[in-house]
């Protein structure tokens, strides 16, 4: 698709879509969410959501910018690099210096919370640089959104530890998204040399082992915590239901592009569910 001429409105637009702007949305309102649960003071409340937030902004540019030329050959026409409204140049400086204030808002935190935040960061990129490429794929997902948790916790009054249970879920719905968010796509991707895991195992059986994550996911938000499970607790267990069967069904046309929307909304729903019932994470 050649490139057109855009006026400035246009390209404010494409370059907002560049971030891939649900899940940067969704991991920001987590993140947020979770430091509200952590009993993180307002004023770092504030401080958590805008480097995650310029973090996930850098992923996305990134992903972009690298991914411009295997989406021009597979006509990725929902991409605004392929429509020609931004220019993957632009895009390398703006990952760039998103990723570098992300660096500053997260070490502002403390070394310990700001680390931890960065290696989500890191992740995402390296994620983008060529691990989606190999059977490890997964890993920086499993990785980024483990750590996510811990540090947000970590950024509470006295560097607290985030509880296991909330770092295992953390990683477990990081491999979930991972294997639906790739699923629309297996085809395009295995045509441009991408071969990451759910690529190597098939559309039905990656479909089937991120159902099963994500509900592993659920259960560890709904056992993990001492004590007998609350009715928000469950709640989670609940509204996993939809989301689980939905990613099991990733593996049919019909249900691809349902999958990673479905994991991002249950993540979100369980955070919120934990502020509701006022879970202890500190």
């Amino acid at each position: 698709m050649p490139a057109r001429p855009v006026g400035p409105r246009a390209t404010v637009r494409a370059v907002a879509l560049a971030t891939h702007l649900g899940p940067t949305v969704a991991v920001t309102v987590v993140a947020a969410l979770l430091a509200v649960v952590a009993d993180v003071p307002a004023g770092r409340v504030t401080l958590v959501t805008v480097a995650v937030l310029a973090g996930q902004i850098s992923i996305g540019w990134s992903n972009d910018w690298l991914d411009a030329d295997r989406d021009r050959a597979v006509g990725r026409a929902d991409k605004p690099v392929v429509q020609g409204a931004v220019a993957p140049s632009l895009l390398r400086v703006l990952a760039l210096g998103s990723a570098a204030a992300a660096v500053v808002l997260s070490l502002l935190l403390g070394w310990v919370p700001g680390l931890l935040l960065l290696v989500l960061v890191a992740s995402g990129w390296a994620y983008n640089a060529g691990l989606k490429r190999t059977a490890a794929s997964p890993l920086p997902y499993v990785t980024g959104f483990g750590a996510l948790p811990a540090g947000v916790v970590a950024a509470a009054p006295g560097t607290p530890a985030a509880p296991w249970w909330l770092v295992a879920a953390g990683a477990a719905l990081g491999a979930a998204a991972h294997l639906a968010n790739v699923a629309p796509d297996l085809e395009d991707d295995l045509a441009t040399g991408v071969r990451g895991l759910p690529h190597r195992l098939g559309p039905r059986v990656s479909a089937v082992t991120g159902a099963v994550v994500l509900g592993g996911a659920s259960l560890v938000l709904v056992l993990g915590p001492a004590g007998p499970p609350t009715a928000t607790a469950w709640g989670c267990l609940v509204v996993a239901v939809p989301a689980v069967v939905v990613a099991a069904l990733a593996g049919t046309a019909r249900f691809r592009r349902l999958a990673f929307p479905a994991v991002l909304l249950l993540a979100v729903l369980d955070v919120a569910l934990l502020v509701a019932g006022g879970a202890a994470v500190t």
